[in-house]
Order: structure tokens, then C-alpha cells, then sequence
């Protein structure tokens, strides 16, 4: 029996790909960043995540739940109560994909700049 190589990203059939598509995702990134705050009910954590229809906010959480991200707690009360939060593993992440959204923020003039610029440079050349 051969020995298993370790994932490695950059080849095409890596299974990391999915779990960082999954995690890097437009939706993936602001559920994970908002669970790290606290835990969630679905609608609590809709209208935390402006502009997420109810169908991609259901679709993204049950994928990182399925990736082992996000803890769902369904309360056997009426009417039924479901909380979201991250697991150990989800946490992990969600301080990754953190740092890249502040990121993001603090730099975003930076990058508006580079479009004006690169704009500018091929309405010139054309």
C-alpha cells in the first residue's frame, strides 16, 4: 500500500478546495466572522448578514455544518428554536477568514485606487 500524500491546494483534485471554497465563500466568510461573536438564531443571524436571502443563508449554514464549522441546536420547544455556533474546529476558521475580512476593510481605498488607475491606463491605450 502506497503512502498518501499530504493535501496540497494548488492540485486540482485536492479535497482542501472544496473546504476552502466553502470557507472563502461570499456568504461562508460573513456567517463564519458573525458566529465567532455568538451564537445565533437563523433570522437573529439573516438580519446581522445584510443582503443574504433566506435560501443562501440556509444552504451556506448547513454546508459548514456539514463540514464540521457550525453547530445547529434544535430545541424540541413550540415554537421550535434553532441556534447556530461555531464547533472548535469552525472557530479555528472563522479567525482565519476574520483577519482577511478586516483586512479587506482597512485596505479596500487602497484597491478602489488600483481599479481608477488600471481603468485610466486602458480607456488610454484604447
Amino acid at each position: 500500500m502506497g503512502v498518501s500524500k499530504p493535501p496540497n491546494v494548488n492540485e486540482p483534485m485536492c479535497p482542501s478546495r472544496l473546504v476552502l471554497e466553502h470557507v472563502t465563500s461570499r456568504w461562508g466568510v460573513l456567517v463564519l466572522a458573525a458566529l465567532l461573536e455568538r451564537s445565533y438564531r437563523f433570522s437573529e443571524l439573516r438580519r446581522t448578514i445584510g443582503g443574504v436571502s433566506e435560501k443562501m443563508l440556509a444552504q451556506t449554514l448547513q454546508t459548514l455544518e456539514r463540514d464540521g464549522f457550525v453547530h445547529r441546536d434544535a430545541k424540541p420547544v413550540i415554537p421550535p428554536r434553532v441556534d447556530y455556533s461555531l464547533t472548535a474546529l469552525g472557530e479555528e476558521a472563522a479567525r482565519q477568514v476574520w483577519e482577511l475580512a478586516r483586512w479587506t476593510e482597512r485596505r479596500v481605498q487602497a484597491v478602489e485606487e488600483a481599479r481608477v488607475r488600471y481603468d485610466t491606463v486602458r480607456e488610454a491605450s484604447q
